[in-house]
């Protein structure tokens, strides 16, 4: 378990800066690698939450991105492989005033703890989870993950993956998730606002962050990561406004026809365009499967409803029971009701 430093400032106007959020630890990623970008915009985002260091919990499993909890100052848990969403729960049941963000990668949350995963976004337990994906393992040293392609050639499959690929989002809005979005961590201010989104939904927000291991899989997502590509294929996504993306002279729309989405040439007199509503879980359903190269890549937040929470529910029940039985004895009840000696 890492833990906070003390902090000099009022707990309740904590007044942080970035440098607070940055721990005394060597950061041990592969130059180059993703993860800095991130790490960078987590400790951007933390001082505009107003929440005091010693409220914050950062929870991670096993992988490159489970190191995270080394580098924030803060309390964190690195836990064992793919079940950081089991302790995740555990710690808002035990004390609901923390603000807990779990931090995992394709191959941590999606395989191993693919089941951990589904349950806490079905539950909506109160966190906020980070989910890198580069479509690799780069710990254990290049072999195909739950999320590379289809054909894939890596060290574990050098004749091609013969596996189809999962695919985050609509994983996390099959499972009920109410906060659902993307990013790329090489657009800095587009990462920081979908954290910021993601920290402030109260119930489980699901980020998924594309990033690039440039050692085992390099250029994975360059055609929406490259500033060259991304015009032509980035679709960012807002509430309440119509589907465009790509360069000013060549703009193009998305439209619904026939329920399936349509990309068409846009000008201000283009009809029936699709207008984004990020409360509709069928609008959520049906971008989530825009897939590259025949669409564009959504980024940003795909869905956002309200729904009570898990802890609230089951605190509610524990307290209705003691006003109803009085507080219980620990002791009492591990004792039992029979008691032997065994000589």
């Amino acid at each position: 378990m890492t833990t906070a430093t003390e902090n000099e400032s009022s707990p309740s106007a904590p007044g942080y800066k970035k440098q607070d959020f940055v721990s005394d630890q060597d950061v041990r990623w592969c130059p180059g690698c993703g993860d800095y970008a991130i790490l960078s915009g987590v400790q951007k985002v933390m001082p505009e939450l107003g929440i005091p260091r010693e409220k914050m919990v950062f929870v991670s499993g096993i992988g490159c991105s489970s190191r995270f909890p080394y580098y924030m100052n803060t309390y964190g848990f690195h836990t064992i492989h793919g079940r950081a969403p089991t302790l995740a729960t555990g710690l808002k049941v035990a004390n609901p005033d923390l603000k807990v963000f779990i931090v995992t990668g394709d191959g941590d949350g999606l395989s191993i703890g693919g089941n951990h995963l589904l349950h806490i976004l079905r539950r909506n337990v109160d966190v906020t989870i980070l989910l890198f994906n580069n479509r690799i393992y780069g710990l254990t040293k290049g072999q195909y993950s739950p999320t590379s392609e289809l054909g894939k050639v890596t060290k574990s499959s050098p004749l091609g993956t013969v596996e189809r690929p999962i695919n985050p989002v609509a994983f996390a809005l099959a499972a009920a998730a109410t906060h659902v979005s993307r990013t790329v961590a090489t657009n800095m201010q587009h990462m920081c606002h979908v954290i910021r989104r993601a920290a402030a939904h109260v119930g489980t927000s699901f980020v998924e962050i594309y990033q690039n291991c440039n050692i085992f899989n390099d250029g994975a997502f360059d055609y929406v990561s490259d500033r060259s590509l991304k015009i032509e294929n980035e679709l960012q996504v807002e509430h309440g406004k119509p589907l465009v993306f790509g360069p000013i002279d060549k703009r193009r729309a998305v439209r619904i026809r026939a329920l399936r989405p349509e990309v068409v040439a846009y000008d201000e007199n283009t009809e029936d365009l699709w207008i984004y509503d990020e409360t509709d879980p069928t609008h959520a359903a049906a971008l989530s499967y825009l897939d590259y190269p025949q669409y564009p890549v959504p980024v940003g937040v795909f869905l956002e409803r309200k729904e009570s929470v898990y802890e609230s529910g089951l605190l509610h029940q524990e307290e209705a029971e003691i006003q109803k039985r009085g507080r219980g004895n620990l002791q009492k009840l591990l004792a039992g009701s029979q008691t032997w000696t065994v000589k």
